[in-house]
């Protein structure tokens, strides 16, 4: 028989529980992964089927996940967090299954402000001595758009509460709404800086990348409780998606092939040549291919693996901005939502390698190493940093 795991399903003991899985999605470059296993029938080369859901908001996608209309999603990573830490709406548990992508996220400033967007000392200075107020969109409060942005702003001195209005626009709203003058800048996924960038209204102020070298981006997000009851649903949708995030960073035409398939009003509704632009941007190290803004879905699992350390890092960032109101347990809770071992039996089922361990390290934009080692304090070390750059 010609199954996935050399025919394990034999006796039914691992096969997946339901053979339709529902999954969300919002209209975004780095939603490839999802569509394109379903374009390819991966999906039903590892015995499911995906159904998908063009989604166009995130609080949108959020209750119907929460209220079961949704199986699983292609979904922020702090907002999942928020759910299951009960920010902002009902509290319940979640799981993160993997990670979809890195990187090709970035901050878009207005026209107006294009004297100031590549030296946010300007911008500080700006807002300081004139003691105006900008106004400033992401895509969720707890999402990762919220806490890039803050963070740039940050390191610049900026404090996004003090100095800035801030609100909360659908991703497909960004490029218009900041031509029709109603903010200042935004922060949000591709292709849609690059919307603003290409119909003049805006200009790059900062790629995802360079405020996060190599930062989780999106996650396939789900309730805890449908893991538990679906692990081999789970482990072959996994699987799938990991051979679909394999495929998009194996070859430059492959990612041409996935914007043509993306620029559909089913999927992403934006024109080829520009998710092109955004999907295969440059080639990088190693064979692989990073999109514009360093867009990367596979690179040999690096990208797709549940680091705990990305989980703890959206909770010190919401701790550092008042989202949560004290410190929670930073480590149990990140392997609690993290599901690591349903990810390692996704990989075996997909051939994928394995880190070493289950925490990374980096250096953000504002020299500040993070490697999870002690959460409770970076997070208060932001605090004073914000407090002592007013």
């Amino acid at each position: 028989m010609n199954l996935p795991g050399g025919g394990a399903w034999a006796a039914g003991s691992d096969k997946p529980e339901i053979d339709t899985i529902r999954i969300g999605f919002m209209p975004l470059a780095d939603c490839a992964p999802v569509v394109m296993a379903s374009v390819l029938g991966l999906d039903e080369k590892h015995g499911v089927k995906f159904r998908l859901s063009r989604e166009l908001s995130w609080t949108g996608m959020r209750e119907r996940l929460l209220g079961g209309e949704l199986d699983a999603a292609h979904v922020l990573y702090g907002l999942l967090y928020g759910v299951h830490l009960g920010i902002g709406s009902r509290q319940q548990p979640m799981a993160v299954l993997m990670n979809l992508n890195q990187n090709g996220q970035n901050i878009t400033l207005s026209r107006r402000l294009a004297a100031f967007a590549h030296d946010p000392a300007l911008l500080e200075r700006l807002l300081h001595e004139e003691r105006r107020r900008l106004t400033l969109a992401h895509t969720f409060p707890t999402g990762n758009h919220a806490l890039f942005l803050y963070y740039w702003l940050a390191a610049a001195g900026i404090d996004p509460v003090a100095d800035c209005r801030v609100v909360t626009v659908p991703p497909g709203q960004m490029a218009s709404s900041l031509a029709a003058g109603h903010m200042d800048g935004f922060c949000a996924g591709e292709p849609w800086g690059q919307r603003a960038l290409r119909e003049g209204t805006g200009i790059l102020a900062a790629s995802s990348e360079r405020i996060w070298p190599n930062h989780p981006g999106k996650v396939l997000g789900t309730r805890a409780d449908f893991a538990d009851t679906h692990p081999h649903a789970c482990r072959a949708m996994v699987a799938a998606l990991l051979e679909a995030a394999r495929w998009l960073d194996a070859a430059r035409a492959n990612r041409e092939a996935a914007a043509e398939a993306l620029a559909s009003p089913a999927y992403v509704n934006a024109g080829r040549e520009l998710l092109a632009y955004c999907l295969a941007g440059r080639h990088a190290e190693g064979g692989h291919w990073r999109g514009h803004n360093g867009l990367r879905f596979f690179a040999d699992g690096e990208t797709s693996f549940p680091w705990l350390s990305d989980g703890m890092w959206f909770m010190t960032q919401q701790r550092r901005w008042g989202l949560l109101t004290s410190d929670p347990d930073y480590a149990a809770v990140a392997r609690a939502v993290n599901r690591i071992d349903l990810y390692r039996a996704a990989a075996a089922q997909s051939g994928t390698p394995l880190p070493s361990g289950e925490m990374r390290s980096s250096i953000l934009i504002d020299g500040v190493p993070w490697d999870g080692a002690d959460p409770a304090g970076y997070a208060a070390a932001g605090r004073v940093r914000t407090r002592q750059a007013l």
